[in-house]
Order: C-alpha cells, then structure tokens, then sequence
C-alpha cells in the first residue's frame, strides 16, 4: 500500500485563548481555532470576503508554548496534519477534523501573552502611568553624507 501526504499550513488570527489542560498522565494540551481569510470576486465582479475556522491541537512543551505565548488575535503560522476524531454524543454519531500542530511560528512581535501595543490603555500609550519605567527616548537617526561615491570596503568594517 503507499503512503500519503498529510500536510497542513495555515497562517491566520486566534479567535479566542488557548486552553491548556493537562491528560490524567500529565501531558500538556492546548486547544485553540485559526481564523483564515480570504476573498474572491462574486458573479458581479464584486469582492467577497470570507473566513473559515479551523481548530488546531498542540501536544507537550509545544502546547505549553502556545498557551503561555498566545493569545486572542494573534497571528501564527501553523504545520501539522488533519486529523479525525469520532464520538457519540446523546446518541448521535459526531465527527470532527482538526489539525495536529507539529510546529507553530509566532508572526506577532514582542509581549507576553495577552500584552500588545492594542491592549494598552491610553493613560498607558500617553506614559501618564506612574508604575512604567519611562521608555528611553529615542537618539536621532544617523545621517551617512557619501561625498565620494567610492565602494565600501569591506575590510574597513569592524564587524
């Protein structure tokens, strides 16, 4: 019999915050859902947005990672495969595919969880805050005045 491929890479936003739990044998997992939008143009030519939401599945110190990391609106790539999943729930038969995180790529930068330039308050953004350490100001940018027009040489550089 061959083998197959089973692939995913999805890059979107969190639609809520990742639920770490721990199974009764002490492996962690998290438990959160991608947002992927996306557009094409309808029947009148005009453009239609659409969103689809996928669930996503993280086992161990990945898991840990996501949950401590992410949070709600966050963008992240994500690799891993689709998986099924069956159950019986007052007695109908269920059936959900979710994708099996192998690796997952921060793409937003800087804070921990839950902390963002958006969930800043305005007293916050203003520093009218009395608990921040002011932020150093900024030195002002170099300008390099290339009178010669000569090639650098690169033995030049101390670095």
């Amino acid at each position: 019999m061959a083998r197959s491929v089973n692939n995913v890479i999805l890059m979107g936003n969190l639609t809520r915050d990742p639920e770490l739990r721990q199974t009764p044998n002490g492996k962690s997992v998290t438990n959160f859902s991608l947002a992927l939008n996306s557009a094409y143009r309808d029947a009148n030519n005009e453009w239609q947005e659409v969103t689809d939401f996928v669930d996503i599945v993280c086992w161990g110190p990945l898991a840990e990672r996501v949950s401590q990391y992410m949070s709600k609106g966050r963008r992240c790539l994500v690799q891993g495969r689709l998986q099924s999943r069956n159950w019986e729930q007052d007695g109908q038969k269920r059936t959900k595919v979710e994708v099996m995180a192998s690796d997952v790529t921060f793409l937003d930068g800087g804070g921990s969880r839950g902390e963002s330039h958006d969930d800043l308050s305005q007293e916050e953004k203003s520093g009218s805050t009395s608990s921040k350490k002011a932020a150093p100001k900024k030195k002002d940018d170099v300008k390099i005045e290339d009178a010669d027009d000569e090639p650098i040489n690169l033995d030049d550089i101390p670095f």
